[in-house]
């Protein structure tokens, strides 16, 4: 019985970088997507997508991969949260006296990737909305 090579990674983008380099965008964004089922937090797979998405001006499978990825790094950050409860404690004096909190104690950084996302979510929507009026 024939074995099956596992890929990793790092093999699977660099085959979608190369594929979609030579103009076979379908390969490359089933490639990217496999990177995803591998590493839920590829940042680069979710960026190539976004791209190849806006560059094809598929605005709908853009903002599908812009809404995942967000709550593929919301999630992760969010489990990183739930540590012990000194830490947590320490942590909301820190973000708070450093500005990071408003007063009712919400959080008013959002960390990267997550930041430019939102931003690219925004205007896309805004084209969106622009287009259909």
């Amino acid at each position: 019985m024939p074995q099956h090579e596992v890929k990793t990674v790092k093999e699977t983008i660099t085959e979608a970088k190369a594929a979609e380099d030579s103009g076979e965008t379908e390969s490359a964004v089933e490639l990217y997507e496999q990177a995803l089922q591998q590493d839920k937090l590829n940042e680069y797979a979710y960026n190539r997508l976004m791209i190849i998405y806006r560059k094809s001006k598929d605005k709908k499978k853009e903002l599908q991969i812009i809404n995942s990825a967000i709550k593929a790094y919301k999630e992760f950050y969010a489990s990183k949260k739930r540590t012990s409860k000194n830490i947590t404690e320490i942590s909301n004096k820190l973000n708070k006296s450093f500005g990071f909190t408003d007063k009712k104690g919400n959080t008013l950084y959002t960390p990267e990737p997550i930041s430019t996302w939102q931003k690219r979510k925004e205007l896309l929507e805004k084209k969106k909305g622009k287009t259909a009026k």
